[in-house]
């Protein structure tokens, strides 16, 4: 996120005289200031000299779409900008756009002011002036009103900010698909061209073997390295370790990871997803080697899972420096003791250890699916706290974004026999109204699971986005959720034209 930045764009007009301008100059690169300071804003606050023309405003966001290093434009009015200068500018903008509602004092003078102030300092005339307009122009955007010194007004900018952050990155997001979705499953299929279209991101399949020729090719020196790298990190089961009987499973562990990973490199990807039908000369399907991966910000879905690969990688954009973690993620079982209800989400091999901050196992065992050798991986239980799981559907007519709050938990007894790592939740509000209100609304078994990162983001990144979310909180029941659906599907008819 380091070598993107926000630009920060003033609206004025010359009626007011170049003494009034510069004060507007100087107020907005104070608030331009105390915005670039704001605690967890991921991206620096760039200041762009103040608009007063319908021209200068179209130049300077041309010029904001065809800088890649700019991640999205933060507006102000901060005296009264005739919106109509804005239409030519709004219409050609294709980043996303927050619209700050502020102004430079917090307090009225009361005992001072006279109309010089006055017209100094209308955000609140001129904002609904602009305000209006990309109502008008039917602009995606977010609105945040208050003072920008005000905490709140400065975490929901950095909220933004973070979906801004991801959303740049979907735009050229190349993503790997090693073997093609798992046979007769249907939520993982859905129409790629869409996708780009949509999010920008590039979906393409390459064969098992072209991998395998990559780490076949791995050397015995940087196999050594990552296996050292390994006996460092991790608490080695000890038929892995030096002189244990399955040292050479962990070798060729580190062969794949380091084939994966000079393959996705080589070829700028940032996403990638494995099949277990699909494994051509591999001698082990993907786990240690995934799971490291994702730790290090990569986007990955099993079983050919495209459309969860891409928003596991746009949630780890959201998420760098963050507390907390995210992964790739299934349901698989539930705990439906009345009155302690829980899930208990895991995979085959790939869940992130960004999940834990406690040190994790790495043991071998059988895999039943895959018909090849039994694989390494990272064992462990995701640490308790507030989470959030987040599927990505493909409803034919529209993307749907599905998202349900959680809270994770320590099992309620030891997982001895679970060869796998996981993670055990209680669904918001409960989980058989957080089930019954995911399959309504068609959310995939395949999700990402994050502590990193809240429902403001996604929601941000759904408007930048134009797709669809749909929200399963404390709040939910079944029958206003029917009624949102129902909703949603006229809208989004009405909204894509004829």
């Amino acid at each position: 996120m380091t070598d993107r930045v926000l630009w920060f764009l003033t609206g004025s007009q010359n009626l007011y005289g170049e003494d009034t301008l510069r004060q507007v100059a100087e107020q907005s690169r104070d608030i331009a200031g105390v915005l670039d300071r704001t605690e967890d804003l991921a991206l620096p606050v760039v200041w762009k000299p103040v608009l007063t023309s319908s021209d200068a405003i179209r130049r300077l966001i041309l010029e904001a779409n065809a800088d890649d290093s700019c991640a999205g434009v933060v507006a102000w009015m901060h005296t009264f900008s005739p919106a109509k200068m804005w239409i030519s500018g709004l219409d050609a903008l294709a980043k996303p756009l927050l619209h700050l509602h502020t102004q430079h004092h917090v307090e009225i003078p009361w005992a001072t002011l006279d109309m010089d102030f006055m017209n100094l300092n209308q955000a609140a005339h001129g904002d609904r002036e602009f305000g209006f307009l990309q109502t008008r122009l039917g602009i995606p955007r977010k609105t945040v009103a208050g003072h920008v010194t005000d905490p709140t007004v400065g975490s929901r900018v950095a909220t933004w900010a973070r979906a801004a952050s991801a959303y740049a990155d979907l735009r050229t997001l190349r993503l790997a698909r090693f073997g093609d979705n798992m046979r007769d499953v249907a939520v993982t299929e859905g129409d790629k061209v869409e996708a780009e279209l949509r999010f920008g991101v590039s979906v393409n399949t390459y064969g098992v073997n072209d991998l395998v020729a990559v780490v076949d090719e791995v050397t015995d020196e940087d196999v050594a390295k990552l296996v050292a790298e390994y006996d460092d990190l991790y608490a080695l089961s000890p038929t892995l370790r030096e002189g244990g009987d399955r040292r050479d499973a962990l070798r060729y562990a580190a062969r794949l990871e380091a084939g994966l990973r000079a393959f996705l490199e080589e070829g700028g990807f940032g996403a990638f997803t494995t099949s277990f039908e699909d494994l051509g000369g591999l001698r082990q399907l993907p786990g240690l080697a995934v799971q490291r991966l994702m730790a290090d910000g990569y986007g990955f879905g099993g079983e050919g899972d495209w459309k969860t690969s891409a928003l596991v990688r746009a949630t780890k954009t959201m998420a760098v420096g963050r507390p907390g973690g995210t992964s790739f993620m299934e349901d698989y079982t539930y705990h439906l003791a009345p009155g302690n209800m829980k899930s208990l989400g895991a995979h085959m091999l790939e869940v992130c250890p960004s999940l834990t901050a406690h040190q994790p196992t790495v043991e071998v065992h059988p895999l039943s699916m895959g018909n090849r050798e039994d694989p390494v991986r990272m064992r462990f239980v995701a640490d308790p706290g507030e989470g959030i799981v987040v599927g990505l559907s493909d409803q034919g007519d529209r993307f749907r974004l599905s998202a349900n709050d959680v809270t994770l938990v320590e099992p309620d007894e030891p997982l001895p026999r679970l060869p796998v790592a996981c993670a055990v939740w209680e669904a918001h509000p409960s989980l058989t109204t957080a089930a019954e209100a995911w399959l309504m609304t068609g959310g995939p078994h395949h999700t990402v699971l994050t502590t990193a990162v809240g429902f403001e983001e996604f929601d941000d990144l759904a408007e930048m986005l134009r797709t669809e979310i749909v929200h399963i909180d404390a709040s939910t029941t079944t029958r206003a959720l029917r009624q949102e659906l129902r909703w949603n599907q006229a809208y989004y008819r009405l909204a894509a034209g004829f």
